[in-house]
């Protein structure tokens, strides 16, 4: 049993030793504080000198990833460069080559044009009963013109002292003929029993049966349609395949495996000119 003055005397003692203890702690931390700080100060500057280990191992590894990268970058910029020269490459032989197309498709329309001005001036010719009186002075005249040692000579157009009118013709003879020519057929139209029994007409004969029926293309037994894949061969030059884009009455038009796109006339079929096959490959 203890009295008041005992109780009070120990409550003091314990008082006394929890100030000194929280007076060492309290040392003790500012203490820990400071080398804490001289540490990490330190520390700094062997970061800011380069020479703490801590900054060199990150600052190698980025440096590595920094090189890896760069090289990659150089790789792929080679690559790009290569790419961009090869598709500049590309369209130059795609462009030389539709041009060589479009050049071969468009001497094959100018042929096909003339061939059938001819074949219609030879059914012209075939129709109307021109006498061959007219043809034979046609010629002598021409000659006549062409002949350096003629002795005529070519009496002037137009003279002041012509007493009546005088009609100068601007046509040539050649012209002249041809007009007539059309007169003479518009009267065979107009009149068919004025005109004498004309002689039958060689029509020219297709090598082959090509003909368009809504939207389709009929050629030598088979069908062909929009969308379909095809071989299109030509005398004297390589098989070259293409897609049929569009069929029209008298013409087809079709694309090439580079973007250029081309058109075959029906009649350039029927004239074995081109010929066209399907491609199942």
């Amino acid at each position: 049993e203890m009295d008041d003055e005992d109780c009070e005397r120990r409550r003091m003692e314990c008082l006394d030793e929890m100030s000194n203890l929280e007076k060492q702690f309290t040392d003790l931390k500012d203490q820990l504080y400071k080398e804490r700080l001289s540490q990490v100060d330190a520390k700094l500057q062997e970061v800011i000198a380069g020479k703490a280990p801590e900054y060199l191992e990150p600052l190698a590894a980025l440096q590595e990833n920094m090189q890896i990268r760069t090289k990659v970058a150089g790789i792929y910029r080679e690559l790009c460069l290569e790419s961009v020269k090869n598709k500049y490459e590309c369209e130059i032989q795609a462009s030389r080559q539709h041009c060589e197309s479009e050049k071969l498709l468009l001497y094959d329309t100018v042929q096909s044009e003339l061939e059938e001005k001819i074949r219609r001036l030879e059914e012209d010719r075939h129709s109307i009963d021109i006498t061959s009186e007219l043809w034979n002075d046609e010629l002598q005249s021409r000659k006549k013109r062409k002949d350096p040692f003629s002795p005529d000579k070519k009496k002037p157009v137009f003279s002041l002292t012509f007493p009546r009118p005088y009609i100068v013709y601007m046509l040539q003879d050649l012209d002249i003929l041809e007009d007539w020519t059309t007169i003479r057929k518009a009267m065979a139209t107009l009149g068919p029993h004025r005109v004498k029994a004309e002689p039958p007409v060689k029509l020219e004969k297709h090598l082959h049966s090509a003909r368009s029926e809504e939207g389709r293309l009929y050629y030598d037994g088979e069908w062909y349609g929009r969308g379909q894949t095809i071989c299109i061969d030509k005398k004297d030059e390589c098989p070259t395949s293409a897609i049929i884009t569009t069929i029209n009455h008298d013409e087809v038009w079709f694309k090439r495996p580079d973007g250029s796109k081309s058109k075959l006339y029906i009649s350039q079929l029927q004239k074995g000119k081109y010929s066209i096959k399907h491609n199942h490959n």
